[in-house]
């Protein structure tokens, strides 16, 4: 009854303009929210304003009106309108001691200014004393507007004050000042480069809320410096170890994950560390393992893990059964219905094909239904997949459906970046020169002036070059070919601009090369070209030195030239053209036409493209005209650096970012430094004053190009250079991190295995998944383009007798090796994360090590030798005993001196040459050989 009564009351203030505010404020937002347009909506706002620059300016407004009217002006700023006529209010408001005021204060200046307004510089003082306040409460609203408003120059003013809250009491705050730490190492990493052991100890915090934030700022870290934090990898795999066993409260848990927001990050952390590093990426296969088979692949947070474990094995050396594993999830995105994570499993398998390319031939048929699906944005990423897997076996058939795809779509931007590629996989998988040709053809010819023009330039330079073997019958059929094609296509209505210039441009080198079509008939087409696009003053250029070269040909062969009349219509009508490039152009072929072989052969020889052309810089040639042009009273010449070296030596500071200042350029000094023509007895004994020691910078370099008198009279000068010219004390100088040695520390205590085993689970034992559908009947036109993409029939019987085989199939150049042999009696290694006892030493169990992993935590509390876990604490169980916890610092060195013996026996581990063995699976995938088919007449179309 009494929750009645209240309802009914709430209900009734409400439609009074209850909850805090007036009526005037609700009938506001009930108006603009049923405006019909969006004039009546300005016309609304507009007035509103009118009447809170009414009322702001009243005298002795009461605080729970200006509370309502700063969130009317937050509600205009929403709208689009300018309210910053009310934020200065908004300020004052920051500075009020009740807490409702002051956080709907901060909230308003958070959003109304940014870091560089001019108001910023009167909250910095209200902010320093808030973060000081007893009200955890106000040291939050304080701290969230120093993550949003704290610019480089006011960084060191708060500093000193969120350090300190480090170690608050309360996890909120301790979590925000991690946050605000964060904020400045992004906006000025050297003022906090000698905090950065601060970050690793809050990994070690007792609240897994700090942890969490820590993990962010360590990310950041570590992909700037990889090799700093190797240290830290056991330390990351056993909080995701702990973490995958619900180590945490249940107020963590999403969809039933646990925190599955740590896990990602967690994975991409060790992504970094462990790229290209055997040693640490040994240390995730079991967590790895763990988390293919816990996690639901039913939910959206679930898949989300799952593509990050496959993103994190595509960084890592991975193990077989971690491929096998990631290849499952990958199948199931592939068959699911959702295009989100069809997309995911299309940009999975695009990952590790580069580390096995037998995956992406179980998933042929799943691959060419992406291919074909409406979804423009899977299409898209399925044919950046099929980039990354061509070869000379399949490349006709890709380009040939990337250019038909290109001709379907409309986006000038992706249809560019088509081209380009199918460019780049003609150059260099073209299996004949008459089908690179057709392509570039297809190419200029749907894509038009969106190719750039460097694949204009490039195509040229191989024609000219040829392919570069000494073997000029393949490099004269290769330009037989390219003539013949154009003189097909030019005839063709509305071509590309950029086509037609590289048309005129080979059709004038080797249009009469072989003897094949006359001088007449070439320069007619060329002719052609130029009256066709009259308009177009570049294909009229191209054109008209084309007919030069075949004219230049001619002439040079002692043969007589008779030159078209359309062509000698074309000269005239370009010898009076309004561009002087084209008048130029056609005197010059008019002037050719009057020289003799002889000349025409050394002014323009045969097939001269080809030849290098070396370029006088220094224009060396000129030498004898200067120095009698000297001899004669001319002036030397006077370099630009020489002119302007006065200025140079006057603001050398700001000559480090402006090299190149001329003698015109605008001067930004007020007066000339003083030179003192003698230098006095008392200047002379004055000496500069040093830089103070705090300055990160180095001092700039003294221009060498100054007189002696200027030298002298540097004595005398104020020393600027390198000065920051920054409001505020100087930033803190970067410190050497001391725990930046720490050897690294095992998790849990417990043992990894070496040989990359997971956790052994069973196809048959797991459960439906909810996407997993009935095999649908297989087009036959899709096994021939699966067949004619990866090679061989693209029926599912290879993954049938792959889930009905006895045991898993090996990686590459890991079939003849033995499998590693665990350690025995490993020993344990204590955990960063452990705050009890250290651990003790327990036995691997020989007949399922997989079963005492699970009870792992079982049968070490009964033996009560066995490691305590962080994560205990935790634990929201009431009936847990207390623990009593030492300090970080005395931790850490114990820490590091009980593990580091092990780090150094890890790091002596050797295996084999991966790097070795991807270069060699490459070079037999090129040679088209498949060492892992045992069906060679399978892939016959693959290997041709």
């Amino acid at each position: 009854m009494e929750q009645l009564k209240t309802i009914g009351r709430e209900l009734a203030m409400g439609s009074q303009g209850g909850f805090g505010q007036s009526k005037e404020f609700l009938d506001l937002v009930k108006s603009i929210g049923e405006s019909r347009s969006k004039a009546e909506e300005d016309r609304i706002v507009l007035s509103e304003i009118d009447i809170l620059k009414r009322k702001l300016l009243e005298p002795d407004v009461p605080k729970r009106k200006m509370k309502e009217y700063i969130i009317r002006l937050v509600y205009i700023e929403m709208l689009g309108h300018d309210a910053s006529f009310g934020y200065i209010h908004a300020v004052k408001m920051t500075h009020d001691d009740n807490l409702l005021l002051k956080r709907t204060g901060y909230l308003a200046v958070t959003l109304f200014l940014d870091e560089d307004h001019d108001l910023i510089i009167l909250i910095v003082n209200t902010i320093q004393k808030d973060l000081r306040s007893d009200n955890y409460l106000v040291v939050c609203a304080a701290l969230n507007a120093v993550c949003r408003l704290i610019n480089e120059e006011t960084i060191p003013a708060v500093l000193p004050q969120v350090v300190d809250l480090l170690n608050h009491g309360k996890e909120a705050v301790r979590k925000k000042a991690i946050m605000a730490l964060h904020r400045f190492h992004r906006k000025s990493p050297s003022s906090v480069s000698h905090l950065v052991s601060n970050f690793r100890r809050k990994l070690c915090d007792s609240d897994p809320g700090v942890m969490g934030a820590t993990l962010c700022p360590l990310f950041d870290l570590i992909s700037e410096d990889v090799a700093s934090y190797k240290d830290l990898v056991s330390s990351f795999v056993g909080i995701l170890k702990q973490v995958t066993e619900r180590k945490l409260p249940k107020s963590y848990d999403y969809h039933q994950m646990p925190a599955p927001f740590i896990q990602i990050k967690l994975l991409k952390i060790m992504a970094l560390l462990s790229s290209g590093d055997k040693s640490a990426s040994e240390m995730m296969y079991m967590v790895l393992g763990d988390l293919f088979r816990k996690c639901d692949s039913s939910t959206n947070i679930g898949n989300a893990i799952l593509y990050e474990c496959i993103r994190c094995i595509s960084c890592i050396i991975p193990s077989p059964k971690l491929l096998e594993d990631a290849a499952e999830a990958i199948s199931k995105f592939l068959k699911s219905d959702s295009h989100n994570l069809k997309y995911m499993g299309i940009d999975g398998l695009g990952r590790l094909i580069k580390i096995s390319s037998d995956i992406a031939e179980q998933h042929q048929l799943a691959v060419i239904d992406c291919l074909e699906d409406p979804d423009d944005t899977l299409k898209r990423k399925t044919f950046e997949l099929l980039y990354k897997m061509t070869k000379s076996s399949n490349v006709e058939v890709i380009v040939d459906r990337m250019i038909d795809y290109m001709i379907s779509i409309n986006d000038n931007h992706y249809k560019t970046e088509i081209a380009s590629r199918c460019v780049e996989l003609a150059e260099q998988f073209a299996p004949s020169n008459q089908w690179f040709i057709q392509i570039m053809n297809k190419v200029f010819e749907h894509a038009g002036d969106l190719v750039n023009i460097k694949v204009a330039h490039n195509l040229m330079r191989l024609i000219a070059e040829g392919f570069g073997e000494d073997d000029d019958d393949a490099d004269n059929k290769l330009r037989l070919s390219a003539v013949e094609s154009y003189l097909q296509i030019i005839s063709e209505p509305k071509l590309p601009s950029l086509f037609l210039q590289v048309i005129s441009w080979v059709l004038g080198e080797y249009g009469t090369a072989d003897g094949k079509y006359s001088a007449s008939y070439i320069s007619g087409k060329l002719c052609d070209v130029a009256d066709a696009y009259s308009s177009d003053e570049t294909v009229k250029g191209y054109a008209v030195t084309a007919l030069m070269k075949i004219y230049a040909f001619e002439i040079a062969s002692w043969r007589k030239v008779d030159v078209l009349p359309e062509c000698q219509s074309l000269i005239e009508e370009l010898l009076a053209s309004h561009s002087t490039d084209l008048q130029q152009r056609a005197y010059e072929l008019q002037a050719l036409l009057a020289l003799d072989a002889r000349a025409v052969e050394s002014i323009l020889p045969l097939d001269a493209s080809c030849e290098d052309i070396e370029v006088d810089k220094d224009l060396s040639f000129l030498n004898g005209y200067i120095q009698q042009a000297i001899e004669s009273g001319a002036q030397p010449y006077v370099s630009e650096r020489e002119r302007s070296g006065g200025m140079f030596e006057t603001t050398d500071y700001h000559s480090q970012d402006h090299h190149e200042v001329t003698s015109h350029a605008l001067r930004f000094e007020a007066y000339e430094l003083p030179k003192p023509s003698v230098p006095s007895q008392a200047s002379a004994a004055l000496v500069p004053v040093p830089e103070p020691s705090y300055y990160s910078e180095p001092h700039q370099p003294i221009s060498t190009s100054s007189s002696v008198s200027e030298r002298e009279s540097s004595e005398i000068k104020l020393r600027l250079d390198g000065v920051k010219q920054k409001w505020g004390r100087p930033s803190y100088q970067s410190s050497t991190s001391a725990s930046s040695s720490t050897p690294p520390q095992a998790a849990n205590g417990t043992s990894i295995r070496s040989d990359g085993g997971g956790v052994a689970s069973s196809s048959s034992s797991k459960p439906r998944s909810s996407y997993e559908s009935k095999k649908p009947e297989i087009d036959p036109e899709k096994q021939r383009l699966a067949a004619s993409l990866f090679g061989g029939s693209s029926s599912s019987s290879r993954s049938d007798r792959k889930s009905s085989s006895g045991g898993h199939k090996p990686a590459k150049g890991t079939a003849n090796k033995p499998a590693t042999v665990p350690k025995e009696n490993p020993i344990p290694v204590p955990d960063l994360l452990d705050f009890d006892e250290p651990t003790g030493t327990s036995d691997v169990a020989a007949t399922d090590p997989f079963k005492e992993l699970e009870g792992l935590m079982e049968s070490s509390s009964q033996d009560g030798g066995g490691s305590t876990d962080v994560m205990g604490l935790y634990s929201t169980d009431a009936s847990a005993p207390v623990k009593t916890t030492t300090s970080v610092d005395s931790l850490l060195s114990e820490l590091s001196d009980s593990s580091r013996g092990t780090y150094h026996q890890s790091q002596t581990t050797k295996g084999p040459n991966s790097k070795e063995a991807l270069e060699k699976d490459a070079l037999v995938r090129q040679m088209g050989v498949n060492p892992t088919s045992q069906n060679p007449t399978l892939f016959k179309d693959l290997l041709g």
